[in-house]
């Protein structure tokens, strides 16, 4: 199926927006592949279209690490018995782990916006698996979420850190934050196919966002925060994830870490892919 078959020609509206195909037969698995691949094709050449659509990715690495190294470095790092070569080297793992969530965001966002301009409506009336849509959507984000990490340690190693483990326990981290990311990922299509505007998905992402990046061990040790809110990090599937890159790429406690990291990996996927592929087959 070339590109050019998915991409839709013009938003319908009113009366005109397409129907659902229901009979399309079972679709095997190397067309679903190709699906696939031309639907991620097709969602490449719109950022290639829309170049802007990268600056959070390419952006937000730089900014986070300046401004947490240079404003909170000096006194964490020193409330760590160290300062802030100690914090540098703290804090990148940790925003390995927040890389995915930020990222993960912008899909519900271009779901809805999808929608709203009658983009979906068009590949609902194809031949192929439902599923193909989301899954594409999920492999470009991936994509932008792997050149925000590889930015993210590259502003990591020309600041100083320095990677205490071996180069497979880096690519270990990575793979452990593409791995979660991918599942956070369909918790925000399904918040982008429910909401109604970009502006609610981006809205209540935010409300999601905050509690569980700053209520973890992201940014700072978990040790000085009250104890309801030490209960609330050791769930937190976001300290996990950070205390497991941590592990990986710096040494230190890693099996309990990975193996919780793997399991909400595991559960959120189980639960939210199938409910997302529902919701997207019913809704009007």
């Amino acid at each position: 199926m070339s590109t050019a078959t998915l991409t839709p020609t013009s938003a319908p509206t009113g009366s005109d927006r397409a129907k659902p195909v229901h009979d399309e037969g079972r679709i095997g698995f190397r067309n679903n592949l190709r699906h696939i691949g031309a639907l991620v094709r097709r969602n490449l050449l719109q950022i290639k279209k829309d170049p802007e659509s990268m600056f959070d990715a390419l952006l937000m690495p730089i900014i986070f690490t300046l401004l947490f190294v240079y404003v909170f470095g000096g006194s964490v790092g020193s409330s760590m018995g160290g300062g802030r070569q100690e914090y540098l080297n703290y804090l990148i793992p940790g925003l390995m782990a927040m890389m995915g969530m930020n990222i993960a965001m912008a899909v519900g966002s271009g779901v809805n916006d999808d929608f709203r301009k009658g983009v979906m409506d068009r590949f609902r009336t194809m031949p192929i698996a439902r599923s193909s849509v989301l899954i594409a959507k999920i492999v470009v984000e991936l994509g932008r979420m792997l050149v925000a990490t590889l930015i993210l340690l590259a502003m990591g190693f020309a600041l100083g850190m320095e990677l205490q483990e071996s180069v497979l326990g880096l690519l270990g981290a990575i793979a452990l934050s593409a791995a979660f990311g991918a599942a956070i990922m369909w918790i925000f299509i399904l918040l982008g196919l429910t909401l109604k505007t970009t502006q609610a998905v981006q809205g209540m992402g935010m409300l999601v966002l905050m509690p569980l990046q700053f209520g973890s061990s992201i940014f700072a040790p978990t040790k000085t925060m009250p104890g309801w809110l030490q209960t609330f990090t050791d769930y937190n599937p976001l300290s996990n994830l950070a205390d497991a890159a941590r592990g990986l790429m710096m040494g230190g406690p890693l099996a309990h870490s990975v193996l919780v990291t793997l399991g909400w990996t595991v559960v959120i996927t189980a639960v939210m892919a199938p409910l997302a592929v529902s919701k997207f087959r019913k809704k009007s």
